[in-house]
């Protein structure tokens, strides 16, 4: 809860539902999304260590774990249609799905995060992520999937988009696709738990600046 601005709300989501089994197969899902699921669990961890040590946000954080994404966003719709705080009162989504991992184009620089929908609703959420980004993390922000022609229309396909088509501005954090993608391979050996650790970070930092801003 924020001390000063308790009814403006932060949206910090994942969702932690796979593709279950198949037969006898196992669909792991390590990536897709336990990787933003363990972030959003460390992220809740770490600003409730910070307001124990009387650090407490400014304004409102809602730690939102979603099911139903991977049959089409239904959490997300769920809790736009039965918000817990005001949609009116909510200022953003910060989203987080598939941050584990490194994708084909960025082998040779693995600290990247592709960020989408930053600038589509709000340019001072845009420039408040860099911003940070550049102060605290240092990582390349790709926006290669940002464009609203992008084919593969990933601003669509996770559940920040229900917020954002509520008007509520958005980032999308992703590290883009793999070979192991919705495939029963996508375990946790394949987890960059070091580069996994620095994107939770640009999360923390990013909600932390809007949050106490």
């Amino acid at each position: 809860k924020g001390s000063e601005f308790p009814n403006e709300v932060i949206v910090i989501s994942a969702h932690y539902d796979h593709l279950g089994m198949k037969g006898e197969e196992v669909y792991n899902g390590a990536d897709d999304n336990a990787s933003g699921s363990s972030a959003l669990l460390e992220l809740a961890q770490s600003f409730q260590m910070a307001k124990k040590q009387g650090h407490g946000p400014r304004r409102s954080i809602l730690f939102l774990h979603l099911t139903g994404e991977e049959i089409g966003l239904y959490g997300s719709k769920f809790y736009i249609e039965n918000p817990v705080f005001s949609l009116d009162s909510t200022i953003v989504d910060l989203n987080i799905d598939m941050v584990g991992r490194v994708d084909v184009a960025h082998f040779d620089n693995k600290e990247y995060i592709y960020l989408i929908g930053s600038n589509r609703l709000s340019q001072d959420l845009h420039k408040l992520s860099e911003k940070t980004n550049k102060k605290f993390t240092h990582l390349k922000l790709d926006y290669s999937y940002n464009s609203s022609d992008d084919p593969y229309k990933y601003y669509e396909r996770s559940d920040h988009y229900n917020f954002a088509k509520e008007n509520i501005p958005v980032i999308f954090y992703f590290n883009g696709s793999h070979s192991d993608y919705h495939q029963t391979t996508d375990t946790a050996d394949k987890i960059n738990f070091e580069l996994l650790a620095l994107r939770t970070k640009l999360v923390f930092y990013t909600a932390w600046e809007i949050a106490n801003r």
